[in-house]
């Protein structure tokens, strides 16, 4: 049995678990997050707790168990306690700003990147070279820092670019010099 998935999840104060069909749906204070079940998967809900059981024990239930019961946990986690991923941008000249709900970086293109965050999803600059990016669902938080950091990852050379906070950057020598 997956030692993951045989781990009961235990429901926080606020936040509210409901199960409809093949859905599970969670609400809490920060937001709402819904997660489809397939049909190889059963979820039973106890006192304050969400058990995730596998109906058969072929190959193909086994990989979805641990899997499924991550992806709830996560659900339900991330409606009390939003996710969040912290990027810096190290560059003469590079920095980024809040449009309104979009966020312009200078990148050191010939033009400004804009991108607008999907709903559910917040960002925030801070000092103009650290941006935080925040929501209830881990995945898209993880997609938009991602697309972020891909418009300018960090170059080997210099370091200058888009990384996520505490990221080591291998560095290399450059050109060495005539004698």
């Amino acid at each position: 049995m997956s030692r993951i998935g045989k781990l009961p999840i235990s429901i926080p104060e606020g936040v509210e678990v409901k199960i409809t069909g093949n859905t599970l749906t969670a609400k809490g204070p920060k937001g709402e997050e819904s997660v489809t079940l397939p049909d190889e998967i059963e979820v039973k809900i106890e006192e304050k707790e969400v058990i995730v059981n596998r109906k058969a024990d072929d190959r193909k239930s086994r990989s979805l168990h641990g899997l499924f019961r991550t992806l709830i946990f996560n659900a339900i986690i991330g409606v009390k306690t939003p996710f969040e991923k912290k990027l810096e941008i190290v560059g003469v000249g590079y920095r980024a700003a809040m449009q309104g709900n979009s966020i312009n970086l200078s990148l050191g293109y010939s033009h400004p990147i804009i991108i607008e965050p999907p709903k559910g999803i917040t960002i925030a600059v801070e000092a103009n070279t650290k941006i935080t990016v925040s929501g209830s669902n881990k995945q898209m938080v993880g997609d938009i820092a991602a697309l972020i950091r891909s418009k300018r990852p960090p170059e080997v050379y210099k370091g200058k670019g888009v990384k996520y906070e505490g990221e080591y950057i291998a560095r290399k020598a450059g050109k060495a010099g005539k004698k």
